[in-house]
């Protein structure tokens, strides 16, 4: 019989990082929440609300919020939704009263789903000036010098700012653990300060939420819950209260604190390029609540103390950074101007190793191995090269402990425990690679680590621990660990040597013929589909003629139906010619007319590939759905939805239905056009299947079968993460202000550039159809934004954007080669738009900030 100690080995460490504290539909009692629909009905209330709200009956569901609320109050609140951006956006009032003569609540508002959340909590009467405040902690803060005296400086702030016995800085390692590095604590309690922690104590989904929501606050770990009913909405979705600010706890968090002796705690995220870098974690004995408007105050503290800590990393990586480049620029020119071969690298080595830290390199190439510093043996590396050949051979590969993922280095850790290897060349596989002796530290635990597990009436449980005691150990086997900046410098020797390599040796000209050889066959090819395309626009400028009453309603027929194409062609080619998602097609044409509000088409069925023929032809029907709707069905209406339902029948085939619903009264069309055309007939005469289309009066259904040969079934792949929301219109404004250069050798499109720049809002637009022409341009008179066409014919624009990052000025890059255009990791991040493109795309480009 397997005993109990053998069942607890069996536990699975990472059940907590499955608990999903976001929904355990419960908030904290020292104030009320409620979720309203769009319309302000309550749908959604805190079992307590009624009872601050001063109402009589219980039950508020079903209830207009001005049942509840000063009609003032709403109005407030109404103006300060309009501010929200993004799908993390919050916002918070102070000190308004809920109802006429009533007490001043505070209020904290976010979007979640389609409800609006209203969370309010007394206020509490102090002179707070926030600003002033925060703007004082953050000039003390600007004047330490050193990274541990600024820690100690935060602490002493937001602690001074809280008036919690314990704040403490406390850092994530990038295995999830961390350690306190900065405290400052009433002196009667036992100092944190050095103690490390797992990473099970803070589980991965509380670090996510961390990175969303830059406050929580447990006011007091004995508090009841106050559930939030319904739990579910009628769909069955419990709400989310990721963004909440009265989000009840976790019991197992719970637990956790209590065991630590702690009553109530505070935590302030600290954030580094958008990832969690740490916390400002505080700490009570006994249950303390601050007002939110104080609590907010700590909030901007700690985005004012992440931005500086941003600043001041960044300045150390920038001039190790520089001081690594100054050597590679020398060595790449004394490896170009000698002709110098792979096999003479070699030669080289003292002056590589000056590039990236490191105690010792060793170089493989054509299987001979030269080693310098403290390195593996020949034999050693020699094994150790058969590792890496499992590796990528596109970007370079690092590891500060090299006998975790290849476990004959665990004989060598004292000379190299750590290593980043740079490929070197394409075929065969050659490396230069980076070592680091072995750091043998001391960690303080904060207690044992392992956490146990008990058995209750579910199985078996993972508990928090109940000591803290400091526990030891000594780890051993790790260097110090590559950082980004290491992983950058290792990147760029890596496309400096391949490009000077491929110059000097045979295999460089062998890729210029095979790639000559590649370029007309797809010449030819793109001359048979360039034609079959021009063909079929032919096709519908000729058709569309009918059903337009002017020049410009016949203009945005033919430009919507072509973009549509253009995003169909745009999937397409992303898998080089292949197979498209069915669901991937209804998204992106719905957010073309939706934008945020895409969701209103909802899409329910197993995702499936389309071939290219059957992917172009069901784009122009979604197209002409989608525009129909948006022109006169459902789609017209804000409460209005289209459900697209897709399945296979018996003969295989794909079936689509489409049905709308929550818009005005249908009536048949009296007149048939283009669109109605396309909808009823290019299924069946182009992919000889069937296409149904019927007018009843709550909503138009679409029945339509797409024969099996053309559908095949689609991967499984993760959940794409959310799009990030667009930045604030005011950088928009700041691009068009001065003149925007178009650099663009085809006249007509240059024109369309002007034009849609111009609906923008941009003051003047000067064009440039070459290099010389624009940088003759630019030093006249610098602009305030740029659009780039790649191909200027014999040429490309990236000497434009060089220079155009050398002033500072923002700049997009416009290209009809799709995914396939790599920019120079030396522009940094540059926003690419494809041709053909819209208003709307330009505009989503400037609000990303372009350069």
């Amino acid at each position: 019989m397997t005993d109990h100690k053998d069942r607890a080995e069996a536990v699975d460490l990472t059940s907590c990082d499955r608990e999903p504290i976001h929904i355990l539909g419960a908030v904290q009692p020292f104030g009320f929440l409620i979720a309203v629909s769009s319309d302000w009905i309550v749908v959604r209330a805190s079992e307590n609300a009624a009872r601050w709200l001063g109402h009589a009956d219980s039950d508020l569901l079903g209830l207009p919020l001005s049942d509840l609320m000063d009609i003032e109050t709403i109005h407030l609140i109404r103006g300060h939704l309009q501010s929200l951006r993004g799908p993390d956006a919050i916002d918070r009032i102070f000190g308004t009263a809920l109802q006429p003569g009533g007490a001043p609540f505070d209020i904290a508002l976010h979007l979640s789903g389609g409800s609006i959340v209203i969370e309010a909590e007394p206020s509490v009467f102090e002179h707070l000036n926030a600003g002033n405040l925060v703007r004082s902690m953050v000039g003390r803060l600007q004047q330490t010098v050193g990274f541990d005296p600024f820690c100690r400086e935060a602490v002493r702030q937001m602690r001074a700012l809280t008036g919690f016995d314990r704040v403490m800085v406390y850092r994530f390692d990038p295995d999830g653990s961390g350690v306190v590095i900065a405290e400052s604590a009433r002196s009667s309690l036992e100092p944190y300060l050095g103690l490390h922690y797992p990473a099970s104590d803070i589980p991965k989904q509380a670090r996510a939420l961390y990175e969303r929501n830059w406050l929580r606050i447990i006011a007091d770990v004995d508090a009841a819950p106050v559930a939030v009913l319904p739990q579910r909405d009628p769909e069955g979705r419990p709400l989310d209260l990721s963004m909440s600010t009265l989000r009840t706890v976790s019991p197992i968090h719970i637990e956790y604190l209590r065991n630590m002796g702690v009553a109530a705690s505070l935590s302030v995220s600290i954030l580094r390029g958008g990832k969690l870098w740490g916390l400002f974690a505080c700490h009570h004995a006994e249950p303390r609540h601050i007002s939110l408007e104080r609590r907010t105050g700590a909030e901007l503290f700690g985005q004012m103390f992440s931005l500086i800590l941003e600043s001041r990393e960044r300045e150390a990586e920038t001039a190790y950074e520089a001081s690594s480049r100054a050597l590679h620029d020398r060595l790449m020119g004394a490896l170009a101007s000698g002709g110098t071969s792979l096999e003479n690298i070699t030669g080289f080595l003292d002056d590589i190793t000056g590039i990236v830290t490191c105690d010792g390199i060793g170089v493989w190439v054509n299987g001979e191995i030269t080693l310098r510093g403290a390195t593996p043996t020949a034999e050693e590396f020699t094994g150790l090269v058969r590792f890496l050949n499992r590796t990528a051979t596109s970007r370079a590969f690092a590891t500060h402990e090299i006998g975790a993922v290849h476990p004959p280095a665990a004989d060598y850790t004292e000379r190299a425990a750590g290593l980043l290897a740079v490929p070197i060349s394409r075929a065969p596989r050659d490396f230069l690679v980076f070592f680091r002796r072995e750091l043998a530290r001391t960690v303080t635990w904060a207690g044992n680590p392992e956490k146990p597990a008990t058995l209750g009436p579910n199985g078996l449980r993972l508990t928090p621990r109940k000591s803290f005691e400091a526990w030891t150990e000594v780890v051993r086997g790790q260097s110090t660990p590559w950082g980004a900046v290491d992983l950058r410098i290792a990147e760029a020797l890596r496309i400096t040597l391949l490009e000077v390599i491929l110059r000097l040796t045979d295999s460089a000209e062998k890729e210029r013929k095979t790639a000559q050889e590649r370029q007309e066959l797809l010449i030819a090819e793109l001359n048979h589909r360039v034609r079959n395309i021009l063909n079929l626009i032919r096709g519908i400028v000729a058709q569309s003629r009918s059903g337009t009453d002017s020049v410009e309603d016949f203009a945005g027929v033919i430009g919507e139906r072509i973009q549509a194409l253009a995003r169909a062609h745009d999937q397409i080619t992303t898998t080089n010619w292949g197979p498209g998602s069915l669901r991937d097609l209804i998204a992106l044409e719905a957010e073309a007319y939706l934008g945020e509000t895409a969701d209103r088409v909802r899409l329910q069925g197993v995702d499936v590939l389309l071939e290219p023929q059957a992917f172009s032809t069901l784009a122009l029907v979604i197209h002409e759905l989608m525009t129909n709707s948006a022109k006169y069905g459902a789609l017209s209406q804000a409460a209005g939805q289209v459900d697209v339902v897709w399945e296979r029948d018996g003969s295989d085939c794909l079936v689509i239905h489409w049905s709308e619903s929550g818009g005005p009264p249908v009536k048949p069309p009296t007149r048939r056009g283009f669109g109605t055309t396309l909808i009823e007939r290019s299924i069946p005469y182009e992919l000889k299947g069937e296409a149904e289309i019927t007018y009843e009066l709550i909503g138009v259904r679409g029945r339509f079968a797409v024969p099996s040969r053309y559908v095949r079934p689609a991967p499984i792949v993760p959940v794409a993460a959310p799009r990030e929301r667009e930045r604030a219109l005011e950088r928009d404004a700041a691009a068009l202000s001065g003149a925007v250069l178009v650099v663009e050798d085809n006249m007509i499109i240059a024109l369309e550039a002007e034009e849609i720049l111009a609906s923008l809002g941009a003051k003047a637009v000067d064009m440039a159809g070459s290099v010389h022409d624009a940088l003759r341009q630019i030093e006249a008179a610098k602009p305030s934004f740029a659009l780039l066409d790649v191909n200027l014919g014999s040429e490309t624009s990236l000497p434009v954007a060089v220079r155009l990052s050398a002033l500072g000025v923002p700049f997009v890059f416009a290209t009809g080669y799709g995914e396939s255009f790599r920019i120079p990791p030396e522009l940094g991040a540059v926003a690419m738009i494809k041709k053909p493109y819209t208003a709307d795309t330009l505009r989503r480009a400037l609000s990303a900030g372009g350069a």
